[in-house]
């Protein structure tokens, strides 16, 4: 394969285009294709590739790979069909909307010898990278609890509720800290707006004895992308709104035990030096990658299904 496998995007729409304009920096991008013939051609024109039918995109010899850009309810089966065909696949998150069909593209991926990717982006921030190597040189000490707070306002969608659209993001963030899946999950749902939930929390605990706990809203009057990881020596911070300076704090507050009870001691935070780079162009470097030398993705189809089955066991159904 030449130094440039030749990626088509499947699915134009908001972040489907960010798939777009990224690959055609890499050089990567060679066809575009959405249901919205108009759309998928200006984005065609703009970036001077081809528009292709999805089936054809799958069939075509020419093309190494795909990215899963799609409505939620139609990875599965895209998915299956690029991946019987020999394509790479980058898919988009949730990967499915149950265990057993995410399971599908996970034995599938493997029978077939193909790089099946999640598209789990946040594990390619360069403040998240950074966490998870303090985390592993021992800097904030054992784990103990991990919270997230993913809120704002929208988006709404009529498949999709609050927990099964915005908690995945932090889900992935948490089994990558954690290293272990939950061995007990509970949901708890608020359907406000109709019968999906606009507001989510799911509680976790781990085999190791990690506690941890997922905040997600889509009906919330601001905005707040916070991931909060307390060790025994130290408490990070990983703050996507913050300013990039401030992505990553750390607080070496101190707390012990004496005869008069539990003691604790403030500091202020450390803001951490973190690189700068794209999280999405990160995510499709590590893609193209995988394609060219075979090595397995670092969000791979089983983190995919892994999040399925904290989603499915924590998923509280409305009338």
């Amino acid at each position: 394969m030449n130094s440039n496998p030749a990626i088509a995007v499947i699915g134009c729409g908001f972040w489907g285009q960010n798939h777009v304009r990224t690959l055609s920096e890499l050089g990567a991008l060679v066809a575009v294709s959405d249901r919205d013939a108009a759309r998928a051609a200006a984005l065609a024109e703009k970036f001077g590739v081809e528009v292709m039918d999805p089936d054809d995109a799958l069939r075509d010899p020419r093309i190494d790979a795909v990215v899963l850009a799609l409505p939620p309810q139609y990875h599965v089966q895209y998915a299956l069909t690029a991946i019987a065909a020999g394509k790479h696949v980058l898919v988009e998150k949730p990967i499915a909307l149950n265990v057993a069909d995410a399971n599908r593209v996970v034995e599938a991926g493997k029978k077939a010898g193909v790089a099946v990717m999640t598209g789990h982006v946040l594990r390619f921030h360069p403040a998240f990278e950074t966490l998870v190597d303090m985390v592993g040189a021992g800097e904030l000490g054992k784990l103990q609890y991990i919270h997230s707070h993913r809120v704002g306002l929208g988006k709404f969608h009529t498949e999709n509720d609050a927990l099964w659209d915005i908690a995945p993001h932090d889900l992935s963030l948490i089994l990558a800290l954690t290293g272990e899946e939950p061995d007990d999950v509970r949901g708890e749902g608020s359907a406000v707006l109709n019968h999906l939930s606009d507001f989510a929390h799911l509680h976790l605990a781990f085999p190791s004895g990690i506690r941890s706990h997922v905040f997600a809203s889509r009906l919330n009057p601001y905005r707040e992308r916070r991931l909060t990881v307390i060790g025994e020596k130290a408490m990070a911070v990983f703050d996507d709104v913050a300013p990039w300076p401030e992505k990553l704090a750390v607080y070496d507050h101190k707390v012990w035990k004496n005869d008069a009870g539990l003691q604790f001691e403030t500091a202020d935070p450390r803001y951490i030096d973190v690189p700068d780079g794209l999280p999405l162009t990160r995510e499709c470097l590590h893609f193209i990658d995988c394609i060219r030398t075979g090595k397995p993705p670092r969000t791979p189809a089983e983190e995919g299904l892994a999040v399925i089955k904290i989603l499915s066991a924590g998923t509280v159904t409305h009338d």
